[in-house]
């Protein structure tokens, strides 16, 4: 038993592959054209995995920067052996050794438990993101109705970000689950007692993979509803602005509304004409009028004041 692992293979690599591994036309197509759908499909000498994973950006705060940069790996498995293909530089092979290593004394490696490590490698780096997602889900849940006016200007790009990662963790989780059922009914196919153990663990797998899109879904919920709540609240701050400035301006008519008065007696009394009093020494007149005014003004405001105008 052995297992080949190629990385960024050319097409003349993948031609003579195909040739010496009797493997079908379509499916070096489908590796050459770097097929991104995944998928499990059954020949006569082997079965073949497409399954997708990423490599995720560990210096970015972008949850969404992590499923953006997915790329596939392709599992050819036969009776003897494995062939795998990537063209990205990944993990997953050296922590499939490791792992047999510490369980070398417990197994026997087959392509079959190969197969099976690659995928359960691929599934667990998908735990540490929905372990983040599901903090800055909550996290955004609970300060969505408490930060202060002057601290919400990113919580709308925080929501943005977190809901387009989970949307492209359900895209890349969900298809996951049907191929794992195809690599079971594969193995079923063969005889129970030579495959009954990795049908045991596939199932795991596909147990983990259902809970993670179970989970990731919740999540999408409670950001909806955080999101649908933010806009409601930044809604109801706006009518209330809005609101304030109507009273304000409503204050400013009034008290505009009491000075016209007073702009027409002063002006009156300031024309270029013969005015009552213009001819007495005294300033018996213009205390008068100015008394007259503020007598008014006063009067005004507290009619304003008591029936609640102002």
């Amino acid at each position: 038993m052995y297992w080949i692992d190629f990385l960024n293979p050319s097409h003349n690599d993948l031609k003579w592959i195909g040739k010496i591994f009797h493997i079908h036309p379509l499916t070096i197509e489908d590796i050459q054209g770097a097929e991104s759908r995944e998928k499990c499909e059954s020949f006569r000498n082997y079965y073949f995995v497409s399954i997708q994973t990423f490599n995720p950006d560990e210096d970015s705060g972008n949850y969404s920067t992590y499923v953006d940069n997915s790329l596939s790996i392709y599992n050819i498995v036969m009776k003897n052996c494995i062939l795998s293909f990537h063209y990205l530089p990944i993990h997953h092979p050296e922590k499939v050794l490791s792992r047999y290593e510490q369980l070398k004394e417990y197994l026997i490696m087959t392509p079959d438990w190969i197969n099976y490590a690659l995928m359960d490698s691929i599934v667990d780096d998908f735990i540490p993101l929905e372990e983040n997602l599901e903090l800055e889900a909550d996290s955004i849940d609970e300060l969505v109705f408490i930060l202060k006016e002057s601290e919400q200007a990113d919580m709308l790009r925080r929501i943005g970000n977190a809901r387009k990662a989970l949307s492209g963790l359900l895209r890349i989780m969900k298809p996951k689950a049907d191929v794992v059922k195809g690599v079971v009914k594969r193995i079923d196919a063969l005889k129970p007692d030579e495959r009954h153990e990795i049908g045991l663990y596939l199932g795991d797998i596909q147990d983990h993979i259902l809970t993670m899109v179970q989970s990731a879904a919740h999540f999408e919920k409670i950001l909806s509803r955080a999101h649908s709540n933010y806009l409601a609240q930044i809604s109801i701050e706006i009518t209330q602005t809005s609101n304030e400035m109507n009273d304000v301006v409503a204050k400013l008519t009034v008290i505009a509304s009491v000075l016209v008065p007073m702009n027409i007696i002063t002006g009156l009394w300031g024309m270029n004409v013969r005015v009552p009093g213009q001819d007495d020494p005294n300033l018996y007149w213009f205390f008068g009028i100015v008394i007259f005014m503020v007598v008014l003004f006063t009067l005004s405001v507290l009619y304003c004041v008591r029936a609640k105008i102002i």
